[in-house]
């Protein structure tokens, strides 16, 4: 295994190098007692409601929260002495950026990060709690990306690749590594991909340790690069998605090469299951993902005929999701679990009106938990009053009973 150039061309170059599982098992020796041997648990409830055995390797454990770390950690511990010397570069808004920034400082090795000038307060002062020196450039990782590599020309840094790097996606291989052998019964992988580094790390690890072994990339539909690149399709991607960590527009060269010839099959999943994931993770096995996290349980969720009666193991490889879109995630999916409603009125504006709609709720086991009563500008006429609340319900068959309840008083509702 030949290390990546740490230059401009390295990253043009067509994939030279190959990745073994030998590479992998060096990989998880280098890289001991500097990242966590993460738990691979089976999850009960995961399990009952998805017909699989289901597995959870949880990387969102890691110091910085994502399996990044493994890649991270390895690359650099294969540094030479004049490279070590040099210091380190790598380009990234989250994970990545946090690994090499920890690792390097963990090695005593000078590290800089380039980030989009987008990147949110919080990502930065991580990054430079690790130590390093974080430059804020240009709108899209494209921009930060090719500063990254002008520094890196400019200053003699060595330029870290957050997937197209054959040290790195050893690296990333010993996620799956650990995984079969805590669980050798898992015969199904369901592996998030972004550039592809951890599909082409763990689909290594699981093709030689266990031949017999189906491995699924999963892909987010508004990003689903590696998808169109092995239909020989053209790249088209774009758009707001909870999965950014897997939000990637150009996948490395390596990882395609190695998955391509594995004969690998990604799955591309709406961004609702992403969602689903997300809050299932949280409710039913309680574990904190990010929607990059959450992308293998979404593939389970989609595509239940590819998995059901299996042992799936599935990397929860990040949990770094902002609280307020782990907050909305979760509210949206008791609304469409229907174990929220929002119901909306025209009611007449008499005393007791808004007391006995409540009256009728609680009498059924509803519990109103925000009420908005607009009686002056948002109602159709001065005789009648716009009301909205929020009813918390058991599930959906009591929200229905709810409903019928206030329609037999003579109630007009809405289900907003």
């Amino acid at each position: 295994m030949s290390p990546m150039r740490g230059d401009a061309a390295a990253l043009d170059a067509p994939p030279a190098a190959h990745v073994t599982l030998a590479d992998i098992r060096a990989a998880a020796a280098r890289i001991q007692g500097a990242v966590l041997r993460t738990p691979t648990i089976r999850c009960e409830t995961l399990s009952r409601v998805t017909g699989a055995s289901v597995f959870l390797k949880l990387d969102n454990l890691q110091a910085t929260g994502a399996f990044k770390e493994r890649g991270a950690a390895n690359r650099i511990a294969l540094l030479s002495a004049r490279e070590r010397e040099a210091g380190v570069i790598a380009m990234s808004a989250g994970n990545h950026a946090q690994a090499v920034a920890r690792h390097a400082s963990l090695a005593g090795i000078r590290a800089t990060i380039v980030m989009p000038r987008y990147t949110p307060a919080t990502k930065v002062t991580r990054t430079e709690g690790w130590g390093a020196r974080v430059v804020l450039h240009g709108e899209t990782l494209a921009e930060a990306a090719a500063h990254a590599l002008d520094l890196s020309l400019r200053e003699g840094l060595f330029f870290i690749h957050p997937y197209d790097d054959p040290g790195v996606i050893a690296g990333q291989g010993t996620a799956a590594l650990e995984m079969l052998e805590d669980a050798p019964e898992i015969d199904r992988l369901a592996v998030p991909v972004g550039g592809g580094g951890l599909l082409a790390g763990c689909a290594t690890a699981a093709h030689e340790m266990k031949p017999g072994a189906t491995v699924f990339g999963v892909e987010v539909e508004a990003y689903s690069a590696m998808a169109q690149r092995l239909a020989g399709k053209p790249v088209q991607v774009g758009g707001p998605t909870v999965a950014e960590g897997i939000a990637v527009r150009d996948v490395g060269e390596l990882p395609f090469a190695l998955i391509k010839r594995l004969g690998l099959e990604v799955l591309v999943v709406p961004e609702r299951a992403v969602e689903e994931a997300i809050a299932l993770l949280a409710e039913g096995a309680k574990v904190v993902a990010e929607g990059a996290g959450a992308a293998g349980l979404a593939a389970v969720l989609a595509f239940p005929e590819r998995f059901a009666g299996k042992a799936v193991g599935i990397p929860v490889c990040g949990g770094n999701i902002d609280a307020r879109a782990l907050s909305n995630v979760l509210l949206r999916q008791l609304l469409r679990d229907g174990r929220l409603l929002r119901l909306h009125f025209d009611i007449p504006d008499r005393p007791g009106m808004l007391a006995d709609i409540a009256k009728r709720i609680s009498d059924l086991g509803g519990n109103v938990i925000e009420v908005q009563h607009q009686q002056l500008f948002g109602a159709p006429t001065v005789q009648s009053t716009e009301l909205h609340l929020m009813v918390e319900v058991r599930d959906a068959a009591q929200g229905n009973a709810i409903i019928a309840a206030l329609r037999a008083g003579n109630y007009e509702v809405r289900r907003g």
